[in-house]
């Protein structure tokens, strides 16, 4: 893949901050709050704020549709046409998908020089609630497949014109976009402010909850819009392990096993054929390695589990193709499920453009910037590497719980208003993340008080819709031609 002319990459890791297995820049402990103030403020100098307003292809742009081709070379060929099919439904489900095409546009644009961990895919559906091992209900970033260290300013740029993209989806007016973008920049500078003056633990400790959040959005949100929010939180959970196993298991032969929905979930027996029993024992196997990836304690708390079933399960837009898994597990006795999600790790859309990874297993990276980014982190978290896959290749997988009290925003139904207060919701909890890596003080010295870097950002974002609108016409005159194959309905 080559390279977008851009200003030179800056380091990722700072060595003065660089621990074993670091993911991201630190403030460098021998610097004053004062000095890295300066430090933000001198960013200023060379990379101006007003400068992130701009867009424009960059001289010899890679297509699009090639750089999705690139993607598929990868992934499961039968599974492929799905991805495309969904990404056809909108602009906004294409730019769901259009992770690595924004990424590689992001390559080409001005850069403060202030990395932090990244999500790396940081639009607004990849927010949402989830349950914590200490059963409460959070809001955080949830999908962090494409994790990497880098400059702060991708995520946030990610994020505002998701919101763009969505809005004119839902047929919002260009002022009301722009009211939109502009508040989701204002909280995302506000937020970096206030934990540029906290203390190290005050900001790890910050969090969402949820219940808490809507309370504070009361008066910015109609009665109508109260309940909904109320009736989401009351059906995530109920998105638990015990639905998951009534939903997709039946029993066969006295054993539960998970229900065949080809080619969206299909068993591994069905899958393998006759080959199935040693592909599962392999396996088993590969859940020791699994194990050793988990604290003790949850370690010994998987061991009180068997593993039952496995099936292959599409997910998502953008994941589509990659190999996802889901494991039932069967503790004391059938009305003791967990069902766990083994998804594919490739590398991260934006090592091409910021440098190789600290870490050689790529399910690792996933789980090294997921724990560091989110306050709560699932009790199954972990990684595991199939030396041979079922395609005769080594694959890196990162391992969570399928359902815990999961919930997110409706994206499709939301009005104006409530797009301004989730907008809001999801950049504080972006700076949130943010600011356990980075260096909140040179970040929110860098950015100011004033409007000049929102209202860039808020020009950036209508701008890359526009881009993103043109691109996705590549996709449709690419399907219609016959270039791509496309499954819709799926």
């Amino acid at each position: 893949m080559a390279r977008q002319e851009a200003k030179p990459v800056r380091a990722v890791r700072d060595a003065t901050a660089e621990t074993e297995g670091a993911a991201a820049v630190a403030p460098a402990v021998q610097l004053s709050p004062a000095e890295r103030a300066a430090r933000g403020k001198a960013a200023r100098a060379e990379v101006p704020r007003g400068t992130h307003g701009e867009w424009a292809p960059a001289p010899g742009r890679p297509d699009p549709i090639e750089l999705l081709e690139q993607q598929a070379a990868t992934r499961v060929p039968e599974l492929v046409p799905i991805r495309y099919g969904r990404m056809l439904v909108s602009p906004f489900t294409f730019y769901r998908g259009g992770a690595l095409i924004m990424a590689s546009d992001l390559a080409a644009t001005p850069r403060s020089g202030l990395h932090v961990q990244l999500c790396g895919d940081a639009h607004l559906s990849n927010f949402g609630v989830f349950g914590t091992p200490e059963r409460n209900l959070v809001f955080d970033i949830n999908d962090f497949d494409e994790t990497y260290p880098g400059p702060w300013e991708w995520d946030l740029k990610r994020l505002t014109a998701s919101l763009v993209v969505a809005g004119r989806d839902r047929g919002y007016s260009a002022a009301q976009r722009g009211e939109i973008v502009l508040a989701a920049a204002e909280e995302y500078g506000t937020a970096m402010r206030g934990f540029a003056g906290k203390s190290n633990l005050e900001v790890w400790y910050a969090r969402v909850d949820i219940e808490s959040a809507i309370a504070g959005f009361r008066r910015q949100l109609s009665a109508r819009q109260l309940a909904r929010g109320d009736a989401a939180l009351a059906k995530a959970r109920t998105k638990d392990r015990l639905r998951s196993f009534s939903k997709l298991t039946e029993v066969v032969d006295g054993k539960s096993r998970i229900i065949s929905d080809p080619p969206l979930i299909v068993p591994i027996d069905e899958l393998m054929g006759s080959d199935w029993q040693g592909v599962e024992n392999e396996l088993r196997s590969d859940f020791r390695d699994y194990r050793i990836t988990l604290e003790s304690d949850r370690r010994q708390l998987l061991e009180r589990y068997q593993l039952a079933h496995v099936a292959r399960k599409v997910v998502g837009v953008g994941s589509v193709g990659t190999r996802a898994w889901i494991a039932l597990l069967i503790g004391r006795d059938a009305s003791d499920p967990v069902f766990l999600q083994i998804k594919e790790a490739q590398p991260s859309v934006l090592e091409p453009f910021l440098g190789s990874s600290a870490y050689d297993n790529c399910g690792q990276r996933v789980v090294a910037g997921q724990r560091l980014m989110q306050t709560a982190s699932d009790l199954f978290l972990g990684w595991l590497r199939r030396e041979k896959g079922l395609d005769g290749r080594q694959r890196d997988f990162y391992v969570r719980q399928l359902s815990d009290w999961k919930g997110s925003a409706e994206i499709d139904v939301m009005r104006y208003r409530g797009m301004v207060a989730y907008g809001r919701l999801c950049a504080w909890t972006l700076a949130r993340a943010h600011a356990r890596s980075g260096d909140s003080i040179a970040i929110a010295s860098y950015v100011g008080a004033g409007h000049r870097f929102h209202q860039a950002i808020a020009a950036f974002s209508e701008a890359y819709a526009d881009q993103n609108e043109r691109d996705y016409s590549l996709l449709v005159d690419a399907v219609k031609s016959g270039r791509l194959e496309a499954t819709t309905g799926l």
